[in-house]
């Protein structure tokens, strides 16, 4: 018969030993207690931090247009996407065109509910899936402006356009001075081949660039096209007739004429003073050269004849270092063989544009009641409602608010920084 194997002896701990354990406890439990409660302290003050560094900041007001409001947020998240599309760029000087981004697309929206047009979340939801868009705030506002655009040019700016209009096609170049012009008229009268002579002469550049001819055109659209009163000349000009030359003093051309006095040259400096004078022809520039060389005061021709702006205030003097004048001016002032006190002849610069031209017109043939071109009318669409939106937010009824201080702008600035 097997022997039953003996039962180990119980342990019985001492109370010496008892109260030592105790106290190992109490201290682990204190230890562990201690430890939850940093790490929830370091979990709160994490909290507080993303709290009041992120999620605060984030829903803070930072627009308000007519009593909608736009959070930080969305101000932070719209200067994301204009960043990422002006690459390069320094994001603070974006930021202010967000805020004006911002306001004129929200008066665009409640401009367009008064006059019965919106666009509804469904429609915008199809966009952004259509076009594989984040479904996100942001991308939802950019989609449905640019909905509610379209749907306004189509509905309400489409019916204000007519579909004809009176029209002329026209022929049309511009010169410097008078006898030039005449010359110009000489040779299409002798046969010369009107949009040849366009590219190669005229100084005004659409028809320069159109070889003079300027095709069927509403007077609304010729207008907007050269910006002068030469238009009202073209439309009561007859049909077939070449102009005498015709004088305007709005018309804008890219060639100006200097005339150049050194002063004084500090050499120590490397800055010079001199007496400028842009004119808008060779042949003006000639004759105020003429009346300065007859003793004739350099400031009061230049306050009646310069196009330099702020000619009013100088009198034509300025002072410049080498390199930082138009280059007639700065190879004229600082060649080595141009005499203190000496005027200069005539300089062309056709880097710079000038006021004043003679136009020659040829009224090829009329319509009373002409189809407008189609991109004609996409132009006076778009006039439209530009001048619709600065009605909008130029109105004094508007009450909007701005509360994105230059603080405020540097921390959205730092978010979009961050990523």
């Amino acid at each position: 018969m097997a022997k039953k194997k003996a039962e180990k002896a119980q342990h019985i701990m001492t109370p010496r030993q008892i109260s030592r354990w105790e106290q190992q406890q109490k201290r682990q439990r204190l230890i562990f207690i201690t430890g939850i409660a940093i790490i929830a302290l370091v979990l709160v003050f994490v909290g507080m931090g993303w709290y009041y560094g992120q999620y605060k900041p984030r829903h803070e007001t930072a627009i308000e247009v007519n009593g909608t409001e736009f959070t930080m947020g969305y101000f932070v998240d719209m200067l994301k996407l204009e960043s990422a599309y002006h690459q390069g760029v320094d994001i603070s000087s974006v930021a202010d065109t967000v805020i004006e981004n911002i306001q004129r697309s929200e008066l665009i929206r409640q401009g367009a509910l008064k006059l019965g047009i919106s666009v509804d979340d469904e429609e915008v939801k199809r966009a952004i899936e259509k076009n594989d868009l984040p479904d996100k705030e942001v991308y939802r506002a950019l989609v449905s402006y640019q909905l509610l655009t379209e749907r306004l040019l189509d509905k309400y700016f489409d019916p204000e356009v007519p579909l004809s209009a009176e029209q002329r096609q026209v022929m049309a170049v511009m010169l410097e001075s008078e006898p030039q012009a005449l010359e110009a008229r000489d040779r299409l009268v002798n046969g010369e081949d009107f949009g040849e002579l366009a590219e190669e002469l005229s100084l005004e550049l659409i028809t320069k660039n159109k070889g003079g001819d300027l095709g069927w055109v509403p007077k609304v659209i010729l207008q907007d096209m050269l910006q002068t009163s030469i238009v009202d000349e073209i439309f009561s000009q007859k049909v077939g007739e070449l102009s005498q030359p015709i004088y305007d003093g709005e018309a804008e051309k890219q060639v100006g004429y200097w005339l150049v006095k050194v002063l004084e040259r500090n050499q120590d400096e490397d800055e010079t003073h001199l007496q400028l004078m842009l004119l808008g022809s060779e042949e003006e520039a000639q004759n105020i050269r003429q009346q300065l060389e007859a003793g004739a005061d350099w400031g009061e021709l230049a306050v009646a004849h310069s196009q330099v702006k702020g000619v009013e205030t100088n009198l034509g003097e300025y002072q410049f270092s080498q390199g930082m004048a138009a280059p007639p001016i700065d190879e004229y002032a600082y060649n080595p063989d141009t005499q203190i006190g000496e005027i200069s002849e005539p300089l062309r610069d056709e880097d710079i544009a000038t006021k004043g031209g003679y136009w020659l017109i040829k009224v090829l043939d009329e319509d009373a009641d002409r189809r407008v071109d189609t991109g004609y009318r996409e132009y006076l669409k778009t006039k439209a409602f530009d001048e619709w939106t600065a009605t909008l937010v130029n109105s004094k009824d508007n009450e909007i608010v701005n509360y994105i201080d230059p603080e405020k702008k540097a921390w959205a600035i730092e978010q979009v920084t961050r990523g």
